[in-house]
């Protein structure tokens, strides 16, 4: 499939396969993935078709994701035709991705980080605080279930799937009070606007990876791996290691309310965690700093620390 006759800075023939979940959001994601790649080498857009792939995630509609499989289910599908040389690299929002790959595969970087806080969509209300006794709020994440049941005890949280138009329209409708989403999908989605209130990374820990998008190659693949270089960013790649090292210590794998968020200055890196239980009543929540270089590992002791402290219940 990928029929490179030179290196890639003489790279003449040929063209790189990018393989995206067909949501709107992920084929965002996608053509700014291509547009970067392109404008960075100076190539016309049709050497970097996407590659369309329904994956499991994409069919199941009627239960929560923890139920089904938990993290993969929106990987599985892509990696494979990875893995089997039908596409060259595959975008994901790098929270999706679990914490271990396929063999074979590897996370080649990021693209420049969006803004990773939660937005609150609800009709004339730009606050959780302010939203009505007994409200209903879908969402079909457990983290966000779970600091809205601690937020606001009174709150009736109901499960919410579907792409972000449809989350959009059970607000406006009237079907539910509010979601919460992420404000880094509303701009790819140029949606910024539908957002009533942006909550602060205080009151709503992003989960690991949010506002991030991870581009994956076949382990071995220099073509891929050289061209993709000029686009990653580095500050993005020390924090998701740090975060993303935090997850796997916790077993994260979409069963159990996980936050974390890492930020990069210079050369030093800081990370915060939290660990709820699901109806959001216990906690566990440290933070961590070091030099960037021992980001990965930080964020590992953190997760063991969190785990030795976990709220009662969630590991047994």
């Amino acid at each position: 499939m990928n029929e490179i006759a030179a290196s890639v800075r003489g790279r003449q023939v040929g063209r790189f396969v990018i393989g995206t979940r067909g949501s709107p959001l992920a084929l965002a994601q996608a053509n700014e993935f291509a547009r970067r790649l392109a404008e960075a080498h100076g190539w016309a857009k049709d050497e970097l078709p996407l590659e369309i792939i329904v994956t499991t995630g994409d069919s199941i509609r009627d239960r929560p994701l923890s139920e089904a499989g938990g993290k993969g289910l929106f990987t599985k599908e892509i990696d494979q035709a990875q893995i089997e040389g039908r596409i060259d690299y595959a975008v994901h929002s790098a929270k999706d991705l679990p914490t271990k790959l396929p063999d074979g595969l590897t996370i080649a970087g990021y693209l420049p980080r969006e803004d990773v806080r939660d937005a609150l969509i609800a009709r004339g209300i730009s606050r959780v605080a302010d939203l009505p006794q007994g409200a209903v709020v879908g969402s079909a994440s457990l983290r966000r279930q779970a600091m809205l049941r601690r937020a606001r005890p009174d709150l009736e949280i109901v499960l919410l799937r579907g792409n972000v138009a449809r989350r959009l329209e059970k607000v406006a409708s009237g079907e539910i009070d509010a979601t919460l989403l992420a404000i880094a999908g509303l701009k790819r989605l140029g949606l910024a606007d539908k957002a009533s209130g942006i909550l602060s990374i205080e009151e709503s820990l992003p989960a690991v990876g949010q506002g991030a998008i991870a581009v994956a190659v076949r382990i071995g693949d220099t073509a891929s791996t050289e061209a993709v270089q000029p686009i990653l960013c580095r500050d993005t790649g020390i924090a998701l290691a740090a975060e993303r090292a935090f997850l796997t210590e916790l077993d994260g794998s979409c069963r159990t309310p996980i936050a974390g968020h890492a930020t990069v200055e210079g050369d030093r890196f800081h990370l915060r965690g939290l660990l709820l239980s699901p109806d959001g009543t216990a906690m566990a929540e440290d933070s961590c700093s070091g030099p960037v270089s021992e980001a990965a590992e930080g964020g590992a002791e953190l997760g063991r620390a969190l785990r030795a402290r976990a709220p009662a219940g969630i590991y047994s």
